[in-house]
């Protein structure tokens, strides 16, 4: 398996030669405007992809499948809606199905616990998007397990850590587990994803599994950047199992 990084939670996860783009943020620099209930004026997504538009247009050609996690627009833009085949098949919770279908895509893979696609299991898990009101108002959201033969990846989405999240990593055992770190605050309430704490809590709950850190520096409510959790990782003797990604960054997953 590869696991590439495009930007914010942007990823292209390539298994057994299949090619699934996760949570597309396809936009330009700016493109989603100034985010609501933040202490900035600061222009989302703060940063490029990294490749242009015809690079893009290339890899998207190349994509077998999309999978996303939830709604929010810095996980399903208007460019990805625009610019995808609406034929390719989108691999959604049951929940976001319909919505995603009103979008015009006609081949929807909606998960209401697992399916078998190809060679390939996947299988959606629980998501806490936040605490309190703000957690209400974020909605319900999900990740994946992406499992062939006894290779498994778990892509958490945008959740903190709590009790779920270790439950799913019991239910699983996945080799290679992928966070959204960041520690994304509004103006009012606690973290809506995981603080580098959390992202420690993964580490500790998870001591086979090699993690690994996305949803940094892309986006304006994001508190903690890489330099932070890096040496947050390193106060925790981690190095060698925790890893924070670069945009455009591919790297190997071994198992």
């Amino acid at each position: 398996m590869k696991l590439q990084l495009w930007r914010n939670a942007t990823l292209l996860l390539n298994i057994d030669g299949i090619s699934i783009l996760v949570d597309p943020m396809l936009g330009e620099k700016g493109s989603l405007g100034k985010f609501p209930m933040v202490d900035n004026e600061l222009l989302n997504p703060l940063v490029d992809l990294p490749f242009g538009k015809e690079e893009l247009n290339q890899k998207l050609k190349k994509v077998d499948a999309v999978a996303v996690t939830h709604l929010h627009p810095d996980h399903w833009d208007t460019t990805a809606i625009e610019l995808l085949d609406k034929n390719i098949p989108i691999i959604c919770s049951s929940l976001i199905s319909e919505q995603i279908a009103g979008y015009g895509f006609t081949d929807i893979i909606a998960v209401n616990d697992s399916v078998q696609w190809r060679n390939i299991e996947i299988s959606t898990t629980k998501g806490q998007h936040g605490t309190g009101e703000i957690g209400e108002k974020m909605g319900i959201v999900n990740g994946f397990v992406f499992t062939t033969e006894n290779k498994s990846v778990y892509i958490a989405g945008d959740s903190i850590w709590y009790n779920e999240i270790a439950q799913e990593i019991e239910k699983h055992q996945p080799q290679h587990i992928i966070v959204a770190g960041g520690a994304a605050t509004f103006l009012v309430g606690d973290p809506i994803i995981m603080t580098s704490e959390d992202i420690i809590k993964v580490c500790e709950h998870a001591p086979e599994a090699t993690v690994w850190v996305t949803h940094l520096e892309s986006v304006s409510h994001c508190k903690e950047d890489r330099k932070f959790i890096r040496e947050k990782i390193s106060k925790n003797r981690l190095e060698k199992r925790c890893f924070i990604l670069d945009d455009g960054e591919e790297v190997e997953l071994h198992f």
